[in-house]
């Protein structure tokens, strides 16, 4: 059993898929988020969706950043995950703009006080009006904070996002076909909307990435971070303080930064980038994917049955990913299904169409490059080039 199942939680999520597995999958089962018709609206040629995300075990990473440096403007951080879990997801069915936003915080009060709250809450609309700046509106309707200390440990932030969108400009994956590249768009870096870098993490496997990185002083100092449950052998097994330095190589430059920094790095964005090649190029896209909960596996729930997906040609995965794996021994194969590794949005396309979604990535200051290809297959399954060599995955 790998450390992430032994800590309770699941890349793949079986047992949430099993459960949901007789709901109604909506207009189109391949898209990346459910798509209705138009009840807001009533209209054949507009579709209604919502989706409901969140920053997940991240947030316990702010609790222990703050509690040991005193620096609450990691909370801020924790509001653009929530958002951009949900945001990006939005994306990837093509909703770019005229976005309704609803924050749901559960928290233990005894830990956390009110000026934290005030943080988050003003960390959304923070990143709202700055996105707003890339022509992506998104409207902050409140939401509900609740005091729950019985149910959560210290703090869980979430969000639903809502859209009403034509009908004639989604991205259903329907036309993703033997023969398409995948362009694949860097999580890491710093790009133009952006103000220092960014690792990459995103705002999935941080249970991995938390566990695996910091060491046994969060275990004895900071028992509310865990599930008292688990085996000692899972908790905290890394050698590393949040506030340890770290050097990161970025663009021929040596940045100094701290394991803290680099695990809470807040989850990018690709809503400006997308919405340009959306709105420039939309015929030209046959599919959207975002890396998130499965890694570089996700791709897999949404591309047609009978084909192999060949991703040859990957970035190299950016420091955090070294130094979990480092320190969690975890294999090449069970770190492409957790994490992002690097790349967290993919744009499947004509080959002859690759060059024009390229240029608008680099435009924003996003890496980008033609990651992998579509192939016929027997079956679904997906191979990954690592330096390690090739690793496969059948599904």
């Amino acid at each position: 059993m790998s450390l992430y199942a032994k800590r309770g939680v699941s890349a793949q999520k079986e047992e949430v898929h099993a459960a949901t597995k007789n709901i109604d999958k909506g207009l189109y089962p391949k898209a990346f988020c459910k798509i209705y018709k138009d009840i807001l609206g009533n209209d054949e040629q507009w579709v209604n969706v919502m989706h409901a995300d969140g920053a997940g075990t991240k947030s316990i990473l702010a609790y222990l950043y703050w509690k040991e440096t005193g620096d609450i403007s990691v909370w801020k951080g924790i509001a653009q995950d929530a958002i951009v879990m949900n945001l990006d997801d939005l994306l990837c069915v093509g909703i770019h703009d005229n976005i309704l936003f609803s924050s749901s915080i559960d928290r233990n009060k005894n830990l956390i006080p009110g000026e934290v709250l005030q943080a988050i809450i003003e960390g959304t609309q923070e990143f709202f009006d700055n996105i707003s700046k890339y022509g992506i509106d998104i409207a902050f309707l409140g939401g509900e904070t609740a005091d729950v200390g019985d149910v959560v440990r210290t703090i869980a932030v979430n969000g639903t996002m809502t859209a009403r969108w034509p009908k004639n400009k989604i991205v259903t994956n329907e036309n993703i076909r033997h023969g398409n590249v995948i362009v694949g768009m860097a999580s890491f870096g710093q790009s133009v909307y952006e103000v220092e870098y960014n690792s990459g993490i995103g705002s999935n496997g941080l249970t991995s990435a938390r566990h695996d990185v910091i060491n046994k002083y969060y275990k004895e100092n900071f028992a509310e971070t865990f599930d008292g449950s688990l085996d000692d052998e899972v908790i905290y097994i890394g050698k590393h303080r949040l506030t340890d330095d770290v050097s990161v190589s970025f663009r021929d430059q040596q940045l100094k930064t701290n394991i803290g920094k680099l695990i809470l790095s807040p989850t990018r964005t690709f809503a400006p980038v997308v919405k340009n090649i959306l709105e420039e190029h939309f015929d030209k896209v046959n599919g959207l994917i975002h890396c998130s909960g499965g890694g570089q596996t996700k791709c897999m729930k949404y591309v047609p049955e009978d084909v192999h997906i060949i991703k040859d040609n990957l970035f190299e995965a950016p420091e955090i990913f070294k130094i979990i794996q480092q320190s969690s021994r975890a294999d090449d194969k069970e770190m492409y299904q957790v994490f992002n590794m690097g790349c967290r949005l993919e744009i499947y396309a004509e080959e002859k169409n690759a060059d024009k979604i390229l240029s608008a990535a680099r435009e924003y200051g996003i890496d980008a490059q033609v990651i992998g290809r579509v192939e016929e297959g027997n079956g679904k399954s997906l191979s990954i080039e690592t330096k390690a060599g090739a690793v496969s995955y059948q599904f």
